[in-house]
């Protein structure tokens, strides 16, 4: 059995334009302050990392591990959430996620999703070049406006949807194998890659592709009420980054799932600080344990209460007391009695 790495921390929800968060060595000397072991980090900022230099130059790559190091962490991974989206975008959305982009592709769609492919590229050779073996990212949707069966959706719609997500990631995911890189979708609303049956779909138009994986994250899941623990069992194998977020859910009378357009505070599901919610972490730690997981734990903050200094303080030591270092015997080998074929035939009486 492995014993997964952490913790980490994912850095997109703390980075912001004062010290120390304006910097990937501050923020590195900041997260090892905290307990932290290595950071995830987004590709979009340059303060952070320069994603195309990066794709170009293992020299650049060396340097920038070193210069983390120095400061007490690693690199655990690189996020594409913000570029994956913008791989797959339906019309509706259009406006809201051109802020995700560049200002000069604004209401251009094809100028667009050909950036965001390109992006996603090059976090796969940065990848490399820095020595990680998985990405997080987003799928992006073409078919979530359709998401609830009314209107009545046309035949073949949800078919032809798929088809063209499979078409446009098939090259990135390509690449990620070129690169020796596994692409984990994080598995979250708002993206056609959103639970279990989803993903299953997309995975066989892109042929069972060995790079098509990923991150688990069950925060989305019990806001869902989808079952998180019997998922691991069945993707268990196809599981290579993790995400450790808490979250509620408390339906009432009046909303429930769909939550009535009501901001998070007030909705019956929410993100919470780790410990604050309602997910069983202790045995997903132990399901991670049994299927020999050897990722890194990494702290996701959203939370529509605390503060996100204390969730990550309190995270880093959440997440370390539930890391389950596993074990190299069997618990009863005390009573072992020794075995061989002929002992095993002469017990059974053959």
């Amino acid at each position: 059995m492995k014993t997964l790495k952490g913790p980490a921390i994912f850095l997109a929800q703390f980075m912001a334009d004062e010290d120390p968060f304006d910097n990937i060595e501050a923020m590195s000397r900041w997260a090892s302050r905290l307990g932290f072991k290595g950071i995830q980090v987004p590709i979009g900022n340059a303060a952070f990392i320069d994603v195309a230099k990066a794709a170009e130059s293992k020299g650049y790559c060396d340097d920038l591990n070193g210069r983390v190091a120095e400061c007490g962490v690693e690199i655990t991974e690189l996020s594409t959430h913000l570029e994956g989206q913008l791989v797959a975008v339906h019309p509706a959305y259009d406006r809201l996620f051109d802020g995700f982009a560049p200002e000069r592709l604004h209401n251009n769609p094809a100028a667009r999703t050909e950036w965001a492919t390109r992006q996603v590229k090059l976090a796969a050779k940065a990848s490399q070049n820095l020595g990680l073996t998985a990405h997080v990212t987003f799928s992006g949707a073409l078919l979530w406006p359709m998401m609830y069966p009314w209107p009545q959706r046309p035949p073949g719609l949800v078919d032809v949807g798929f088809e063209e997500l499979a078409r446009r990631w098939r090259p990135i995911l390509d690449a990620f194998e070129d690169a020796g890189v596994d692409c984990c979708y994080e598995i979250h609303p708002g993206e056609d890659l959103h639970d279990g049956v989803t993903f299953e779909r997309f995975l066989a138009e892109v042929d069972d592709h060995p790079r098509a994986n990923i991150l688990y994250d069950p925060s989305h899941f019990i806001l869902q009420q989808l079952d998180y623990l019997a998922f691991i069992d069945h993707y268990h194998e196809r599981i290579r980054m993790f995400h450790v977020k808490d979250a509620e859910f408390n339906p009432n009378g009046r909303a429930g799932v769909y939550g009535g357009y009501q901001d998070w505070v007030d909705r019956p599901g929410r993100f919470r600080s780790l410990g604050d919610g309602q997910i069983d972490f202790r045995s997903i730690f132990s399901k991670f344990a049994a299927y020999d997981f050897d990722g890194w734990a990494v702290l996701e903050w959203e939370c529509c209460l605390k503060h996100q200094e204390d969730g990550a303080r309190e995270g880093a030591e959440f997440i370390r007391d539930h890391i389950i270092r596993v074990t190299d015997k069997a618990f009863d080998d005390f009573a072992s009695s020794g075995a061989d074929e002929a002992t095993n035939r002469a017990v059974l009486g053959i």
